[in-house]
């Protein structure tokens, strides 16, 4: 699945592409078509016939799209999609960034489109273009502004929180109380029984807002405190992983771990399946969490712009997002979509929770390369010690 805000340097090389522009090759990717629309399709990207032929370069996250949805829009459209795959945002950045593979669709996560709009590496999306934007909840769209202030540059795809994930029966065995508080992951009879997330910033959330700051601090002394609350909570810290939480949780082989939202239908669908005697659920602790949202964008240098808002329009089409969300299994921002999900669905507080309970969350922001620096460095001392 993904990692939304990832180690610095990629686990693996995804797609040729971005191997080719990460060994400094000159090779670029062949442009699309010269024949393209202004305009691109209305709601079922079947009328966009004049981009027929051209060609689309999409770069997205892995298992982030049901398969059938690209050949329906190739099929609808007439456009041949070019699907490569990144693992985390700080992959993605550098192959943008970099112009040698010339990409028109790009979906980051909320903080790296700000940095990316803030380095003039995306260009404005014409929503006239885009008529099935107004599916997008606005509440989402509201969201978007702490990375997309005036809403020019992105369109919500998929959206989620981080939260705490518990075994009920290891917990009563240890005797522990169910967790509501990122504070309960360093009480001391959960010795090697927690999974923390072997993310930068996704770690330093959860000790940042345990102790009450913001998880986009930039205080010196609020991040030493968390870079020391980090270091005292090793000892209790079975692995430090990424998406081995949900098979490691399903498996029983930890007690709590902090995991994404978007992990908890495939997990309750794997409890039930498996027939396990012990429930997983998901609590959004109390002081709050990230919110995180990933969006379509268009990079700056995109060569078939028309191309890439008919796919963004297609994607917004509600069944074409329920379909999506039914695959993906991370919550859309979709509210057409959301009103054809089945009762049970809408209702399952795990992966659509009550606004109330996101009280005190926040979206990533970009912090600055120094910041960012700082933060690699804290981070460097905590694996280190």
């Amino acid at each position: 699945m993904k990692n939304h805000v990832g180690i610095a340097v990629s686990l693996a090389a995804v797609s040729l592409a971005a191997l080719l522009t990460a060994c400094g090759g000159s090779e670029s990717a062949p442009s699309a078509s010269e024949s393209q629309s202004s305009s691109a399709a209305a709601d079922s990207g079947s009328e966009s016939g004049d981009l027929a032929g051209t060609t689309l370069y999409v770069y997205n996250w892995g298992e982030y799209i049901d398969e059938d949805v690209i050949d329906q829009f190739e099929e609808e459209t007439g456009i041949e999609v070019v699907y490569d795959l990144f693992e985390t945002n700080e992959e993605m950045y550098p192959v943008i960034e970099a112009g040698g593979v010339t990409y028109d669709v790009v979906c980051p996560s909320d903080y790296m489109i700000q940095k990316m709009i803030e380095n003039d590496m995306l260009q404005a999306i014409d929503f006239d273009n885009v008529p099935n934007f107004d599916q997008i909840d606005p509440a989402y769209i509201e969201m978007s502004q702490a990375f997309d202030p005036e809403n020019l540059y992105s369109v919500p795809y998929c959206w989620g929180t981080v939260g705490i994930l518990y075994n009920t029966s290891l917990i009563e065995e240890l005797g522990v109380d169910p967790p509501t508080s990122w504070a309960d992951l360093w009480d001391e009879r959960l010795a090697d029984e927690i999974l923390m997330q072997d993310s930068v910033r996704d770690a330093f959330m959860v000790a940042l807002k345990k102790d009450g700051y913001s998880m986009n601090s930039t205080d010196e002394a609020e991040l030493q405190q968390a870079k020391q609350d980090l270091i005292d909570q090793k000892p209790l810290v079975q692995a430090y992983v990424i998406d081995q939480v949900r098979d490691k949780m399903i498996g029983g082989e930890a007690a709590v771990g902090v995991i994404y939202s978007g992990e908890m239908l495939y997990i309750q669908e794997e409890v039930e399946s498996l027939g396990l005697d012990y429930e997983l659920e998901y609590v959004i602790p109390e002081e709050g969490t990230n919110l995180w949202i990933d969006s379509w964008v268009i990079p700056a240098n995109a060569q078939n712009k028309a191309g890439a808002e008919a796919w963004i329009n297609f994607l917004c089409r509600p069944e074409i997002a329920k379909q999506n969300f039914e695959y993906i299994t991370y919550p859309t921002p979709n509210k057409g979509a959301f009103d054809l999900l089945d009762e049970e669905t809408q209702n399952n507080k795990s992966v659509f929770p009550d606004i109330d309970s996101l009280a005190n969350s926040e979206v990533y922001e970009y912090l600055g390369e120094d910041v960012d620096t700082i933060y690699n460095d804290l981070w460097k001392e905590v694996k280190s010690n």
